[in-house]
């Protein structure tokens, strides 16, 4: 590898840092568009859900692939690579005249996104050399990423309000095309690794994470017993534990099974998954409670959340530092508590509560979700060897995009069951007729069009359903603040942080 020179190292860090923000932003911000879209493109409910689930299933699917390609070829080819792509899909997406083009342009941004993530952060290892620095370095990208995933609401509103659905995908255009032409003369160069490609893992981790993802996906919309979500959950269970089979006897593996023999590395991946099962699953409901049933515009929805953003931005270099001076036990138990009590405070209050009553939950949940970010990162980092720096990178996001596709989905079917079953009783007693008697999507779109009483009874049924998914992710992330906990006990008599100590690993001879 060639080391850039010192007064290179910001610019290597800004880089990497716009390009993952660019990418996180891009995850939630079409969210606002929807409706837009919808209109222009005469999308159906399916045809949306694709144009921001189109984007997760091809990531999610090819992360690992991204993780191993850089390690094979070179993580700086790859990231300009994937950047490239990125920036391209961003372009499509944004000249798309069906629906049918704009999913296929998501899909193309997503596998631009899983070949420039893994190499993010493994860049960053080696360019920052220096623990505290590294720390330092790695508490700024996680607080980038993070904040590109909290304020997508907030500007997403607000620019499609003025330019059109279109401007959310042409503001990455900019955005990649300077990154491109900053990473080419800044980021070094990093020597490849000899060995052959593990075709049969990519062949099965694609296959199992996409069939995976794609069942979630369309299970609740089709319902769990249709024939296509059945035969893609029995392709991902069957290509799951194919690939780890053969994960197992490779000579040369993309996704080393030993990672999850250290229980500090296996804490870490817990926390990035659980984070995201209980924050993007409660996210992705809370915008219909603020919309939907309290009324708020979309861009309001979105400056509602700026709290979060701002305390997001204040717990990335907090979380960093504890980490460096601590290890990653306190900030992520404290991160995971935190959110675990938002979660369950949120659940308190109803459609009728004000904005000042509950601003508080809004801080804890940022506070929460900024604790883990750095931690999890830098513990990535410190424990794998630098060789699999893009495997260990690739494996950590392709949880954290995993536990959020779960985290939907879950706590969606909560909802909805809970939704079914309060709003079926309430209209008997209504004595509403027998073609209103059925389940409800679990957006109470289109409710105003409906007389008052029924009206009412749908945004109660949708706020008790909504309480309920709140506290199933709630006690989830408390569990998993405890096996955490558990996870990183320090040793007795051990008196170094638990990632501060690299744990050597037999794949080094192969660098």
């Amino acid at each position: 590898m060639t080391k850039p020179p010192a007064r290179h190292k910001g610019l290597v860090l800004a880089t990497l840092c716009a390009t993952m923000f660019m990418a996180m932003l891009d995850n939630v911000i079409v969210n606002n568009a929807l409706p837009r879209i919808g209109q222009q493109l005469h999308s159906g409910v399916s045809g949306l859900q694709w144009v921001v689930e189109g984007y997760s299933l091809v990531y999610a699917a090819l992360l690992l692939t991204g993780g191993t390609l850089g390690d094979r070829y070179g993580r700086r080819r790859i990231f300009l690579t994937g950047l490239a792509v990125f920036t391209a899909g961003s372009a499509a997406a944004a000249l798309s005249a069906t629906t049918g083009t704009l999913i296929a342009a998501r899909m193309f941004q997503g596998l631009g996104a899983a070949l420039l993530t893994p190499g993010s952060l493994s860049i960053l290892r080696h360019v920052f050399t220096d623990e505290k620095e590294r720390a330092r370095a790695v508490g700024l990208w996680s607080g980038v990423s993070a904040l590109g995933l909290a304020v997508g609401p907030v500007l997403g509103g607000p620019i499609v309000d003025a330019f059109g659905w279109a401007a959310v995908f042409w503001i990455n255009v900019p955005i990649g095309a300077g990154g491109l032409l900053l990473a080419a003369r800044v980021l070094p160069e990093f020597a490849a690794r000899t060995q052959r490609l593990d075709l049969p893992g990519q062949a099965l981790s694609a296959l199992g994470f996409g069939a995976l993802v794609y069942a979630l996906i369309e299970g609740p919309g089709r319902g769990w017993t249709d024939t296509r979500v059945l035969t893609l959950a029995a392709v991902a269970t069957l290509a799951l534990p194919a690939f780890v089979v053969v994960e197992a006897r490779s000579t040369d593996p993309m996704l080393d099974l030993r990672f999850f023999r250290d229980r500090v590395l296996t804490g870490a991946a817990v926390s990035g998954f659980m984070i995201s099962f209980g924050m993007f699953g409660a996210a992705f409901f809370l915008p219909l409670l603020m919309q939907d049933v309290m009324g708020w515009s979309p861009s309001d929805a979105g400056l509602a959340g700026l709290p979060m953003t701002a305390m997001i931005v204040v717990a990335a270099p907090l979380s960093s530092a504890l980490t460096s001076r601590h290890g990653p036990r306190l900030p992520l138990v404290a991160g995971l508590a935190l959110c675990a009590a938002a979660l369950g405070a949120l659940s308190l209050y109803g459609a009728h509560a004000r904005y000042p009553q509950y601003v508080w939950v809004l801080l804890a949940m940022g506070l929460g979700m900024g604790m883990t970010f750095a931690p999890v990162s830098i513990t990535i980092m410190q424990r794998v060897d630098p060789a699999r720096a893009g495997m260990a990178s690739a494996t950590l996001n392709t949880l954290r995009e995993i536990g959020g596709v779960i985290g939907v989905a879950v706590l969606g079917a909560v909802l909805s069951s809970r939704l079914t079953a309060t709003l079926t009783e309430a209209l008997h007693r209504l004595g509403a007729p027998a073609d209103l008697d059925r389940p409800f999507p679990a957006a109470p779109d289109g409710a105003a069009a409906l007389p008052d009483p029924v009206h009412d009874a749908v945004n109660a049924a949708f706020v008790d359903a909504l309480h309920v998914a709140l506290r199933c992710g709630s006690a989830a992330l408390a569990a998993a603040a405890l096996v955490v906990a558990l996870l990183l006990r320090r040793p007795r008599g051990a008196t170094p942080p638990p990632a501060a100590r690299p744990t050597p690993q037999p794949q080094a001879a192969h660098r």
